[in-house]
């Protein structure tokens, strides 16, 4: 069963859309250190504290100017002027920013964010960075400060930077033998980034392999920044599910990926919310959804 959780990265109000959804029962709310320009984490940390069992996942990697000056004087960083890094020493600083925006002593989960960003013309060195970062995060679940820690990438497994099996051997390096604490990928998911789909009917692509790694998969963007509500026809709406509308129609795509775990969503109305949980925990038989998928591939 796919779940629905919050995906703060849209949110207006991090903190009212983090009350709805953990009123509604999510399972689990999703921010980033640079989300909100450096805002949301603490936003939502009265409502972590108020809801201690929604788990909550971070990312580190992007930053603001201002994260950026705060971690070059504390030695964490060469230069004030880089707005994205997975130094081991930036990971170990924002790491500890981190917890403390959010109130957690524990995080559940730590991403790093787009670790290809900048490109991945150099991919033995960008792996020689990731698997450096993932030692740090290894210390870091030893030390109990993280349930586990995976990579949020927005296009590195579509442009060749990694697959999920490459991750998996990068973790084991890390971690000195076959037991790690790479635990999740989130990758997007749509109607508009409908591969990744097709793959896993398939039983091949970052979401077939990552489920034959026990990794979590967490599907963002599934309705492409909101574009879908208006791209998505009524037409095509009611082929993929009678009476949807254009986001529960989506939603339902996405959500229906063999092998995901969950699907974010952001908005700060418990009405949408509500109607999403819903489409979200009706899937498609992997039939029907191979035959979306099939229509809308030959569309592109």
């Amino acid at each position: 069963m796919t779940v629905l959780g919050l995906g703060t990265y849209r949110c207006r109000d991090a903190e009212f859309s983090a009350r709805v959804a953990a009123a509604a029962g999510c399972p689990l709310i999703d921010t980033a250190a640079v989300y909100g320009a450096g805002t949301h984490q603490r936003a939502i940390a009265p409502i972590l504290r108020r809801y201690p069992k929604v788990r909550v996942a971070t990312k580190i990697g992007h930053m603001t100017a201002k994260q950026a000056r705060t971690a070059t004087a504390a030695g964490a960083l060469p230069s004030v002027n880089l707005r994205h890094s997975i130094m081991p020493s930036y990971v170990r600083h924002q790491l500890a920013a981190s917890a403390a925006e959010l109130g957690r002593e524990r995080l559940d989960f730590v991403y790093l964010h787009n670790p290809d960003h900048g490109g991945a013309s150099d991919r033995d060195g960008l792996h020689q960075r990731i698997r450096s970062a993932m030692v740090e995060l290894e210390w870091a679940r030893t030390d109990g400060l993280i349930g586990g820690y995976g990579i949020a990438t927005w296009s590195g497994f579509t442009d060749g930077a990694f697959t999920v099996d490459s991750l998996v051997a990068l973790a084991r390096q890390a971690a000195g033998g076959p037991n790690t604490s790479f635990a999740a990928i989130q990758l997007p998911v749509s109607l508009v980034e409908i591969t990744p789909i097709a793959q896993a009917l398939a039983g091949f692509g970052p979401i077939a392999e990552a489920q034959r790694a026990g990794l979590e998969v967490w599907a963002s963007a599934p309705l492409h920044g909101g574009e879908l509500v208006h791209l998505v026809n009524d037409a095509l709406a009611a082929f993929i599910r009678q009476s949807a509308t254009a986001a529960e129609a989506a939603l339902a795509v996405a959500a229906s990926t063999p092998g995901l775990t969950g699907v974010l969503l952001s908005t700060s109305n418990a009405e949408h919310w509500n109607r999403a949980a819903h489409a979200v925990a009706r899937l498609l038989p992997p039939p029907r959804l191979r035959e979306i998928s099939d229509l809308l591939t030959r569309a592109i």
